[in-house]
């Protein structure tokens, strides 16, 4: 499971941190799940996010692999609500549409716009944690094209705007 924390200010998008949680390890199902509730409940605790934006469980072949990754992702949902955070999910095609154009781009064509998009010298380690990367920015771009500024006072507009006051 990958996971992906971004900073946004304005149009200013930074990485914060991203890497996977490896779960391979465990072979109980249930471990598996406190693991990923105990991961984000540390990541939540230590970067204080505002929103989460998680990928919605998608249709594949295998039942078993469906019910198990939504339960993971259930409990993901569920750390955040415990915490009064409040989240979005996007579905697959949707994330891969707002960061490379296509909603049927590769992983690694998406983990290879999210290094150009984030400025990072390599691309990470694991496609899991450009996933989560890429569910951040997708919802970061949803928010810009939905924020429409508005200001109280020409006070609050050039507090905020300090390069557009003229002397």
């Amino acid at each position: 499971m990958g996971y992906g924390i971004i900073l946004c200010k304005g149009k200013n998008v930074t990485l914060v941190s991203h890497g996977v949680l490896k779960l391979s390890k465990y072979a109980d199902h249930a471990i598996k799940l406190k693991v990923i509730f105990e991961k984000m409940i540390q990541l939540i605790d230590t970067y204080h996010p505002d929103e989460l934006a998680i990928e919605a469980p998608f249709f594949g072949k295998n039942v078993q692999s469906m019910l198990k990754l939504g339960r993971a992702q259930g409990v993901a949902i569920s750390a955040a609500l415990s915490r009064d955070i409040p989240y979005c999910e996007y579905a697959p095609r949707r994330i891969k549409q707002a960061i490379t154009g296509n909603g049927n781009a590769s992983k690694e064509q998406v983990a290879k716009m999210i290094q150009t998009l984030l400025s990072m010298k390599t691309l990470p380690d694991y496609l899991d944690a450009s996933d989560g990367l890429a569910a951040a920015l997708c919802h970061s771009f949803q928010n810009a094209s939905s924020e429409k500024p508005g200001y109280t006072s020409w006070k609050a507009f050039i507090s905020e705007n300090p390069g557009r006051k003229i002397r």
